[in-house]
């Protein structure tokens, strides 16, 4: 090839890579509440054991909630890890925090 074509090729594909920012559109900063489905998941830490998952649903439409369903379900605690911890002032010290579950939605 031509180097004025590896030229042209090789900025072509600069520009690609420069374009292409990490993006998630997924991620969303409100709710069309006109007509749509809000679903939020929590999970509260109870006792050394347990902990509290939460799965709160609302259903939005014509901009008002239509119907609201909140599930409470106990499951196992995962248990406690040390981890570094800083305050306000900048200070860090290791301290004993609960673990958490990582929250994966599939919707279809």
């Amino acid at each position: 090839m031509k180097p004025f074509v590896l030229t042209i090729i090789a900025f072509a594909l600069l520009m690609c890579l420069i374009s292409c920012k990490e993006k998630n559109e997924d991620i969303s900063t409100s709710v069309n509440k006109n007509g749509a489905i809000e679903t939020s998941v929590e999970v509260k830490h109870l006792d050394e054991q347990h902990d509290l998952l939460i799965t709160t649903h609302r259903v939005w439409v014509k901009n008002e909630l239509s119907k609201a369903f909140i599930y409470q379900d106990t499951v196992p605690s995962l248990g406690k890890t040390f981890a570094e911890a800083e305050n306000s002032e900048g200070e860090t010290k290791n301290v004993w925090i609960n673990k958490a579950y990582e929250i994966f939605i599939t919707v279809k």
